[in-house]
């Protein structure tokens, strides 16, 4: 063992350097690396295994061990000692390898002569590359100094091989970046879409991780670490406006960015010959490595912050700011972490679809994508790693599934779909202005979802008559204080004039849940979908919910106005949201503001309690909007953000249609108007059996209104309820088989 590690650290990225300066193949290169690494640790072995897939690490290069066992050896991940490290993401090292947990003896390779075993993961921001490995005959644990100077290696075996320095044959040495890859997701919004990746925030690629100059690369990060500490003490001294959960989230910042022991790891680590970017990025994977695995929640959600910090830095260092430089591609799909609807709106309407690494079927982006009805998808981990500006991506939002850079199979067979979605709507543009009118001689009125200005053109275009619902807080979300009443009066205003007459239901504000407002505090709740959210902010609130309430009533200028109140579960919260509706009106009046007229007030049936409300409540209101997405969640205990369960239970199911049933008549019995509103609403088959139950009126996404429309038009009412009884009366748990046989022999 060297007296000074890290000066033969720094010798060792300094031969390192040169080996790759001289060129060659990347096997080339790999087998000068393991013989320069083997020498400077003083070890009989060095090897380095690549993944070659997924689960597969493939050995690439080894100085020691048989050379025939290059690139036949493979280990599954999580299959021995290099396949535990591959696994963990840690280091292993052991005096005794083959007493190890976990040892797996390789007769191919010769290793049994070895004892002492140490492999360090190669990893780059999360993205496992591979395992370095040193082993020795003697029975020894390699130092702490000598395990810290192979993850400084490792990691500038991490930044050549993203920078393509080990291309060869074979999986394992394919070139980054450029092989087909499959993303399997979670659907947020349906729709398919082929375009061009286009990175919300692009990566920030170490282009030469060894430094020549250790003083300069200590002084840049000072000077950058100073840079960032400043523009964090003014982002918190500058901007009084901030809630306590933003100042929460800069004090972290703040903290991050004073700590000392990461601003002594990254010194050190540019001692051990890296570049201030490497120093910084080098931290930054080992700190999402032991965040992530972090029993404790808070710390995995500081990962957030310290990415963001890094990131920060790392544009300070390079000069690269958050403006790459990249132009936007052409048909951009836009790519990300994840995203706020405010950053969303600025990429305004010209994106082809969205990928969220994270996200959520109930987030402000998902509300946002189904406003402007293009394709999401959620939950495609790892995608931002993967993905690179301009790459050619295929967005399948129907299945859930983002192709990125697809082979030619894949993308023929994807265009085939595109050209029968072209056609379809062509065949939905030219009923555009006829009714809704079935078979049966049953006539339904379409209604579309929105929530921007933006979204009324849509109106004319879809053939709706109408919006069913318009999402008032979307205009909440995305500012960063609460708007002002002259400027919702004014917004609300122009609305209702873009909808050139055609009736529109404003939902009052539905906030809490997965909709927190970022200038109110969120509340700690083990179950916010059910906690302290929509009218009961309001209420409790009062006074946000009558300066909404005012806003309207101003908009309406005298005109017809039409409220409902979003989460109502009893009589008791009709009544106290009406009162307050009431107040308004007796102030407008006083105040000589003319009043809207007509004006009809009702509510949102989200919860199966209200469907058992008293008679006075279906009499008292003026109409009734069943709000499906919620109440199906409510209905079956389901969590429509949580992937395991929300998909299990279907809308068809006989219990679950009894019940909407029951609602229907209901209805039917005080004469009150009553609609069905949400994702089920805009799916033809589920459309047309909630028509088939007495439902006459249906809201849904604009790009909806056409396929429904479609399908009613083309079928008997009479029919489709004889083929749900008939499969009630076999005993069927579900109507969707009985009627998609109807539908496939009518049509």
């Amino acid at each position: 063992m060297p007296e000074r590690v890290e000066s033969e650290s720094r010798k060792l990225l300094e031969r390192l350097r040169h080996a790759l300066a001289e060129g060659g193949e990347g096997q080339e290169r790999l087998d000068k690396i393991v013989g320069l690494i083997a020498s400077s640790m003083q070890t009989e072995v060095c090897s380095i295994y690549l993944f070659r897939d997924n689960e597969t690490l493939e050995l690439c290069a080894t100085q020691g061990l048989a050379e025939e066992s290059v690139h036949k050896t493979r280990l599954r991940l999580g299959e021995g000692l290099v396949g535990r490290v591959a696994r963990t993401r840690r280091v292993i090292n052991a005096a005794d390898a083959p007493s190890a947990r976990g040892f797996r003896y390789m007769p191919e390779t010769g290793e049994e002569r070895y004892s002492s075993f140490c492999g360090v993961p190669i990893q780059r921001l999360g993205d496992a590359l591979g395992v370095l490995v040193v082993q020795s005959k003697d029975a020894r644990e390699f130092s702490a100094d000598e395990v810290y100077a192979l993850e400084v290696v490792a990691m500038v075996l991490a930044e050549m091989t993203e920078l393509g320095a080990f291309v060869g044959e074979g999986a394992a040495l394919s070139a980054r970046h450029q092989n087909p890859v499959l993303f399997r997701g979670s659907i947020a919004q349906e729709g398919a879409s082929s375009g061009n990746v286009f990175l919300h925030e692009a990566r920030v690629v170490v282009t030469n991780p060894i430094s020549d100059d250790p003083d300069l690369e200590l002084q840049r990060l000072r000077d950058a670490v100073e840079e960032l500490r400043s523009s964090v003490d003014a982002l918190l001294s500058g901007n009084r406006q901030m809630t306590t959960d933003q100042l929460e989230i800069f004090e972290a910042y703040r903290m991050f960015a004073n700590s000392r022991s990461w601003m002594r790891r990254m010194e050190a680590d540019i001692s051990n010959g890296l570049t201030a970017e490497a120093a910084v990025e080098k931290e930054q994977s080992l700190a999402r490595t032991r965040l992530n695995q972090a029993g404790d929640a808070y710390m995995r959600e500081r990962l957030n912050d310290l990415d963001d910090l890094s990131n920060r830095l790392l544009r300070i260092l390079t000069g690269q700011g958050k403006d790459t430089g990249a132009d936007m591609p052409d048909n951009p799909i836009l790519v990300a972490r994840n995203i706020g609807p405010g950053e969303l709106l600025d990429y305004g309407k010209k994106l082809r679809g969205i990928v969220l690494e994270e996200g959520s079927v109930g987030s402000h982006a998902t509300v946002v994508a189904r406003a402007w009805a293009i394709p999401l998808v959620i939950n495609a981990k790892g995608i931002t790693t993967e993905a690179l500006n301009g790459d050619p991506i295929l967005v399948d939002g129907d299945q859930g599934v983002v192709h990125l850079r697809p082979d030619e199979a894949v993308h023929a067979a994807f265009r085939d779909k595109l050209a029968m979605q072209t056609r379809a709507q062509e065949r939905y543009a030219s009923i555009r202005d006829e009714p809704a009118l079935t078979q049966c001689g049953t006539k339904l009125g379409l209604y579309m979802n929105a929530g921007l200005l933006a979204d009324l053109p849509s109106l004319e275009g879809s053939g709706a008559l109408g919006v069913g619902l318009f999402r008032t807080e979307l205009q909440f979300l995305i500012r960063s204080h609460m708007p002002k009443r002259s400027e919702l009066s004014a917004l609300y205003a122009r609305v209702m004039k873009a909808s050139g007459g055609k009736p529109i239901a404003f939902r009052t504000l539905d906030i809490g849940s997965d909709k927190v407002l970022p200038y109110m505090k969120p509340n700690d709740e083990p179950n916010p979908a059910m906690g302290w959210r929509a009218i009961r902010v309001g209420l409790d609130k009062p006074g946000i919910l009558r300066m909404q309430l005012q806003a309207l009533v101003r908009a309406a200028n005298g005109g017809p106005l039409t409220v409902m109140f979003p989460f109502i579960t009893l009589l008791s919260e009709y009544r106290a949201a009406r009162a307050e509706l009431d107040k308004v009106l007796a102030r407008e009046k006083i105040l000589g503001n003319p009043l809207p007229a007509p004006l009809n007030v009702g509510a949102m049936l989200e919860t199966p309690s209200l469907g058992f409300a008293p008679d006075a409540f279906f009499k008292e209101v003026d109409f009734i909007s069943v709000g499906g997405n919620d109440l199906k969640q409510f209905f079956y205990a389901a969590d429509r953000e949580n992937e395991r369960v929300r998909r299990r239970y279907d809308t068809l199911n006989h219990s679950f249609l009894t019940f909407l049933q029951m609602v229907v008549k209901r209805c039917a019995d005080a004469g009150t108007h009553l609609s069905f509103c949400g994702e089920d609403a805009g799916r033809p088959l589920e459309a047309v059996c909630l028509a088939a139950c007495g439902f006459r009126s249906l809201s849904m996404r604009p790009a909806s209104v056409g396929p429904v429309k479609h399908l009613l038009r083309r079928v008997d009412l009479t029919e489709v309820r004889a083929a749900m009884d008939d499969a009630w009366a076999k005993g069927d748990l579900s109507a969707r088989d009985a009627v998609s046989r109807y539908l496939k022999n009518r049509l």
